[in-house]
């Protein structure tokens, strides 16, 4: 039995990414600043990725979708493509759920003397809209907030975050990496001036990403040299990987209402399944959450699984051929308290003992079942004198 349930730290490719990606290979592997043959061909699947993607966010201009190696590179392209237009420190305003991908560069630019407002959440993961009105200042010149958070699934209130900044004209950034693909993502409604996504998140190949970048808002280069990607990202494009990235946005535009639904579905049905079970506390937001995620805290009962680990809990599961995840997989090789959990009000053990699963396209509601019944299963062995497997 093998059972994948960590869509959230990458996905398998498509057999459609995979053609794709073989064909160009094989016929249209040229330089797309080249102007013989070989170039335009490779030009025209690099054009058709970047308006493939813009499809995907409705967005009105592709030129407005700049191509990178990935989320992370996406995320500092946005904050550092902002902050880089500025001679001397400003402010800044994140959350403190952030991914990594966000935290650390602006650790980095508050360590060069730039202020920095993080808005906490309640117990659910959730900023308050009130809270980011507080939080501006005169010298704010950008506000980042994820849109989907990758531990505990809780969605922010993008449209409102947005809403505010906008009427303060500040710029408002969001990382979308576990929402583009997942759930309807439109940025002629969105007040957004920078999204980023990843292809991995999305069933293309790792090594491709994306941002978008409103048509009205300016930003300064990441990497300088040959001018590609309207300056703001030199270097020869990944175009493998950009057009699986575009093969795989394209289908998930044409699929995207219809799988939504069946991974709602899927996560609910999950939560019901271990609701009964006394070892673990959900995270995040039910209502407001990514429709592929369930996650929850290990909780000490009856001294059974005190100092258990989420590590611990996943190396379990593995050995039973499940594949879940301990918090961000980013941070899983890490024994440190979550950032996020410890955030949202959770107590440093706890903040250890984080778990998510996360589903996809090949998730089946069997697998949910047995993977139920296998994580009561692995408690009852950790706590031998229960006498008998709950549910």
């Amino acid at each position: 039995m093998k059972i994948y349930l960590d869509y959230s730290a990458t996905t398998p490719p498509r057999q459609e990414v995979k053609a794709a990606v073989q064909s160009f290979l094989d016929q249209s592997w040229g330089n797309p600043a080249s102007l013989h043959h070989w170039g335009n061909r490779a030009a025209l699947a690099l054009e058709t990725a970047r308006l493939q993607v813009a499809q995907l966010l409705n967005a009105s201009h592709p030129d407005s979708i700049v191509f990178t190696s990935g989320g992370t590179e996406a995320n500092h392209l946005a904050i550092f493509g902002v902050t880089r237009n500025y001679p001397s420190p400003q402010h800044l305003i994140i959350s403190t759920v952030e991914h990594s991908a966000i935290a650390e560069p602006v650790r980095w630019l508050e360590n060069q003397g730039w202020q920095v407002t993080r808005l906490g959440v309640n117990a659910q993961g959730r900023v308050n809209p009130l809270e980011l009105e507080q939080a501006i200042q005169s010298n704010t010149v950008l506000i980042s907030v994820i849109y989907g958070q990758s531990e505990v699934g809780t969605l922010q209130p993008i449209e409102e975050l947005g809403r505010i900044a906008r009427q303060r004209h500040i710029p408002f950034h969001t990382d979308a990496v576990q929402v583009a693909g997942r759930c309807p993502v439109d940025v002629k409604r969105l007040p957004v001036d920078l999204l980023s996504l990843s292809s991995h998140k999305l069933y293309g190949i790792q090594g491709a990403g994306a941002l978008y970048i409103h048509p009205d808002l300016a930003i300064g280069p990441l990497l300088m040299g040959g001018g590609q990607e309207q300056g703001l990202r030199s270097g020869t494009p990944p175009l493998p990987a950009i057009v699986g990235l575009g093969i795989a946005a394209k289908l998930a535009h044409h699929e995207l209402a219809e799988e939504m639904t069946r991974l709602q579905t899927l996560r609910d049905r999950c939560f019901d399944l271990l609701a009964d079970c006394e070892f673990l506390t959900p995270t995040g937001d039910r209502l407001y959450r990514l429709p592929h995620h369930v996650s929850f805290v290990v909780q000490s009962r009856r001294h059974c699984t005190a100092g258990l680990t989420g590590k611990q809990l996943v190396r379990a599961l593995n050995r039973e051929g499940i594949a879940i995840s301990a918090g961000a997989a980013c941070n899983s090789g890490k024994l440190n308290p979550s950032p996020v959990l410890l955030a949202m009000g959770y107590q440093e053990q706890q903040a250890l003992a984080g778990i998510r699963l996360t589903f996809g396209r090949e998730t089946t509601m069997a697998d949910i079942e047995t993977t139920a019944r296998t994580i009561k299963q692995v408690f009852a062995q950790l706590c031998p004198q229960l006498t008998s497997i709950q549910g």
